[in-house]
């Protein structure tokens, strides 16, 4: 459906099913090794489990943000490669929605919280916005993940829309 913005793809989602929640649009980019696909309306769930895409090498990292939600719901990252999952935690370190520290291989999972635990999270004390920053920074360097933040943020990208089943 051409080049958008994330706002521009949400009012082409809104003007094709009546709202963007009816529909999935997805914002579709590369960066060094990475694809990256930015998905708008739907349910978090849609795509089902990140193992299966994992397989055969792959990895395959989930950044979720609800913002939309009237719940407060902390942003969720997890990382999948082949078929399993490294490590999953929510990015207030919190024991809200699931998670009590970082889940995940053993391995994996220990090493990271060791990471988050000497940058001193989490810290109830520390505003939100604050640990998610700090949480996100030690995620992006642990993983070597690295994305075009203004380009997914503000820019426009090659966009598609999903047709509702």
């Amino acid at each position: 459906v051409g080049e958008h913005t994330g706002d521009s793809l949400l009012e082409l989602m809104d003007d094709t099913y009546g709202d963007s929640f009816d529909g999935i649009g997805l914002r579709l980019g590369c960066a060094d090794d990475w694809t990256y696909a930015v998905a708008y309306g739907g349910w978090p769930g849609e795509f089902g489990p990140l193992a299966q895409v994992s397989r055969d090498g792959a990895h395959a990292c989930l950044l979720q943000y609800e913002e939309e939600n009237g719940k407060p719901v902390p942003p969720q990252f997890e990382y999948f490669h082949d078929g399993r999952l490294l490590s999953a935690c929510n990015l207030h370190l919190d024991a809200s929605w699931g998670y009590q520290g970082v889940d995940g291989e053993p391995g994996t999972a220990a090493r990271l919280q060791q990471l988050l635990t000497a940058a001193g999270l989490p810290d109830p004390e520390r505003d939100e916005r604050e640990v998610h920053r700090i949480a996100l920074g030690i995620v992006e360097k642990f993983f070597g993940l690295s994305l075009p933040k203004d380009r997914i943020v503000s820019g426009t990208l090659p966009a598609v829309l999903l047709e509702p089943a």
